[in-house]
């Protein structure tokens, strides 16, 4: 294999200038640039990036903490986080939490112990001191689809608010008045933030949201099915489930599907948290669609430039309505709202 010194004897200049050129170094001139780059190509030379690490204090790595990799929102998040950070020239090391705030500490500890450049996080609970530290200790660091209140750090997520109102005002059309919700985590501020969206705008057709019908979920498929099973034993149950996330939904339809019921013809069901599987249920489950794509992107620009020395903002991008046939639609239903 090449190392520096070969590559300072093939282009003729000494080993310093090299290292000047492989470091961008505004200081080279052009020519001696042309024949180091000639050089590294002609030798397939490749820098040793922990050395490299050490004399620039960069590793040029971004650390991912997401909560539930199993999570298909997650999965594509972590897809998107990856593609952005290779376009700026960084590399990603994603650690799962699966919903365990230990977890996420155990993640967030080792990534610093790497000396990563900064650290995307989507946080599990409130924060625990290891991550109030590391957020309020100088670590480049950025919020992303949940984030810790009180933490002065960028936030980039998705405004599900006017979604859910749709989703309400939708329900509301087509008939159903006995809404139920399978809630997130409280620890979480989308787990809050679903919860009192739904609340709010059940509120504004006057439609109440008793505590028979507002269940406690985890973000995971066994919660939606637990939730739902307690729903359908009630007195009277409700005429649609609501899960506020995409795995709690999977588990709901197991739940009613294992009373030999159907949806939506004996109870309807909507989901917060689109994922590629709904188009495929039967039937096609209506849903709140996150812009995940775009908040990955929007994620690591943010990071980039916290690390790189500007001032990141926080983002916020809107999530929509997707309406499809499970909550009693006409059979062709298939749109989606802007």
């Amino acid at each position: 294999m090449a190392s520096i010194k070969d590559v300072a004897a093939e282009a003729g200049l000494s080993v310093a200038t090299v290292s000047r050129v492989l470091n961008d170094h505004p200081s080279v001139s052009e020519e001696a640039r042309t024949r180091v780059l000639a050089a590294v190509a002609t030798l397939g030379y490749r820098p040793n990036a922990v050395a490299r690490s050490l004399r620039t204090d960069q590793t040029r790595t971004l650390g991912l903490v997401i909560s539930d990799v199993l999570n298909p929102y997650f999965t594509e998040l972590a897809r998107s986080v990856e593609e952005e950070a290779r376009a700026l020239g960084y590399s990603v090391i994603i650690g799962n939490a699966d919903e365990r705030p230990d977890l996420q500490d155990h993640h967030v500890r080792t990534l610093l112990d790497r000396r990563i450049d900064g650290l995307l996080v989507s946080p599990t609970d409130g924060g625990s001191p290891l991550m109030l530290d590391a957020a309020r200790g100088g670590t480049p660091m950025v919020f992303v689809d949940r984030w810790i209140r009180g933490v002065d750090v960028p936030v980039v997520r998705a405004d599900g608010q006017s979604a859910v109102q749709d989703l309400v005002a939708h329900l509301h059309g087509l008939g159903h008045r006995r809404l139920a919700i399978i809630a997130g985590p409280a620890a979480t501020t989308t787990g809050r933030e679903r919860v009192d969206a739904f609340r709010a705008a059940l509120a504004a057709y006057g439609i109440p949201l008793p505590d028979a019908y507002t269940g406690q979920g985890d973000f995971q498929a066994e919660s939606g099915r637990r939730v739902t099973e307690g729903f359908l034993d009630l007195p009277e149950p409700p005429e649609v489930v609501f899960a506020a996330d995409n795995l709690m939904a999977l588990g709901a339809l197991d739940a009613i599907r294992a009373r030999g019921l159907r949806v939506p013809d004996d109870i309807a069901l909507a989901a917060f948290d689109d994922i590629p599987w709904f188009v495929h249920t039967d039937p096609p489950i209506t849903a709140v669609a996150q812009p995940t794509g775009a908040l990955g992107r929007a994620a690591v620009r943010a990071l980039v430039d916290r690390i790189e020395g500007r001032t990141p903002r926080s983002v916020t991008l809107p999530a929509r309505l997707v309406v499809r046939r499970s909550c009693g639609e006409p059979p062709a239903t298939n749109r989606s709202k802007p």
